[in-house]
């Protein structure tokens, strides 16, 4: 049950995010492309992201390049 509650909330804080800064997925995975030196496409993005299987360390690629930054809040 965690791990699907998870997988939802990454792909949607994704995708929202991308509404926020009106970006599309396409130009997400070139900029994600060009900053990591690694072959992102538009398709395999989507996909990662809907197989959860993206790791931290691109979600906090993908946060910079929007113009955000990943925090930890103690509750």
């Amino acid at each position: 049950m965690y791990n699907n509650c998870m997988e939802n909330h990454v792909r949607k804080q994704i995708k929202l995010l991308l509404l926020q800064e009106d970006t599309m997925l396409k130009e997400l995975a070139v900029k994600l492309s060009e900053k990591t030196k690694k072959n992102y496409t538009p398709d395999s993005l989507s996909h990662k992201i809907g197989r959860n299987s993206i790791t931290y360390s691109e979600m906090v690629c993908i946060a910079e390049i929007l113009g955000y930054e990943i925090q930890f809040v103690k509750k």
